[in-house]
């Protein structure tokens, strides 16, 4: 959380003023349920060495904790929210509904397999893990869905890119944008936010929603940015649809308790694997200075979005200039430092952008937490006075998201 007093609830509106409080997810066996096989489908170009993976995550987080930061995990305030029976009645039934089991009877197996575990934590990091078919007891008949699809492993997919809890859901000033993700295989990793911010005593009836996971467009969290109190940038990309942008600025300009956002910049970056989200080719890391990768920049559109002058509708303008000019526009300084992903050298730059080079966490102004694989692009952020806080990433790059993703 960035920004002003926090008393309940999230407050987020900028993305560089001292961070007060972060939620994460450490990997957990979700990892180790990834086979080549079935790489495509989960959304993974590799496979992280678990042990390896957890030792950077705590290294990550102790980063954070040293710097004054409080770190709270998904699975705690998830785990504290089906403490009540009702509510984790509700939650298993719907983990089940979202795992798209079909038949009747192998519902029924998982919902007792489920209801089987006496600590709420092991049924949380259960249902994170994947549930694979030789867990459960062997049925005596078959679905003709589960027939065909015989050898695949698991009656409930592992969620694998949880670790990145940038993207399920985003914190906007005191709401959030409860995404809608891009792929069939990440969806169902937003029902723990929504229960959080559903049932949790620090959030519910306490947080705006201004985008929701039942909606139509996609939209990921890692295309949000907060730049300042009046000023929010979102990515049209991979994995963000204009669509989706729209209806959350009407959502802020005519139906918010929230009215300090005045602008929402539109920024349409290429379609691609290596720049699936705004933050993985633009971060701010300081009150007039942006890590960014070379290859979006003359071809980046950028348009502004306001409030229009009747009910419901929006002023969209295309804005010509450059993204810099933009950028010191709306935070009221005098000129914006750009600074490229391994310094603009092609090779560099591709090698360090797979590895997320331009993802970098902001703790306070002018100091960063980055990747140790990307030194090209550090040495550049240290020649720029950036303080930089360096973390080991031979296995959590592996998941193709960086700091901030996390």
């Amino acid at each position: 959380m960035y920004g002003g007093e926090l008393t309940v609830g999230i407050n987020v509106t900028s993305e560089i003023k001292p961070l007060k409080k972060v939620l994460l997810h450490r990997p957990g066996k979700e990892i180790e349920n990834l086979t080549p096989e079935y790489l495509e489908r989960l959304l993974f170009d590799d496979i992280p060495f678990l042990e390896v993976a957890q030792k950077e995550h705590d290294t990550f987080a102790d980063t954070l904790r040293n710097n004054g930061v409080e770190v709270i995990y998904l699975h705690e305030l998830i785990t504290q929210v089906i403490e009540d029976e009702n509510i984790k009645e509700k939650f298993i039934k719907q983990f089940i509904d979202e795992a798209q089991i079909i038949s009747k009877e192998m519902k029924k197996v998982v919902y007792e397999y489920l209801k089987g575990f006496e600590n709420n934590e092991e049924l949380i990091r259960k249902t994170m893990a994947g549930i694979k078919k030789n867990e459960l007891p062997v049925l005596n008949k078959k679905s003709l869905s589960e027939l065909v699809e015989g050898d695949y492993p698991f009656i409930a997919d592992p969620m694998p890119n949880l670790y990145f809890t940038r993207d399920p859901f985003a914190s906007i000033g005191n709401g959030i944008s409860l995404n809608k993700m891009y792929s069939v295989t990440r969806n169902r990793e937003t029902i723990y936010a929504d229960y959080i911010f559903k049932y949790h005593k620090d959030f519910k009836n306490q947080v705006e929603r201004f985008y929701d996971r039942d909606f139509k467009h996609h939209i990921e969290g890692g295309d949000i940015l907060n730049l300042t109190e009046k000023t929010l940038a979102i990515g049209i990309s991979q994995r963000t649809q204009a669509d989706a942008i729209e209806h959350i600025a009407k959502q802020i300009f005519f139906n918010s308790t929230n009215k300090d956002i005045e602008t929402i910049l539109a920024f349409n970056i290429p379609n691609n694997r290596a720049m699936m989200h705004l933050d993985t080719v633009f971060t701010q890391i300081d009150v007039d200075k942006f890590t960014i990768h070379p290859g979006i920049q003359g071809t980046l559109q950028v348009f502004e979005v306001t409030k229009g002058d009747a009910e419901g509708e929006l002023k969209i303008v295309e804005v010509n200039d450059k993204l810099e000019n933009i950028l010191a526009k709306h935070l009221g300084v005098e000129k914006v430092t750009l600074i490229q992903c391994g310094g603009g050298d092609k090779v560099v730059a591709d090698r360090e952008q797979w590895n997320d080079g331009s993802n970098t966490l902001c703790i306070k102004p002018g100091e960063v937490i980055v990747y140790s694989r990307n030194y090209i692009t550090n040495r550049l952020l240290e020649q720029n006075g950036i303080k930089i806080h360096v973390i080991p990433s031979s296995e959590l790059s592996r998941g193709r998201g960086g700091p901030r993703c996390m």
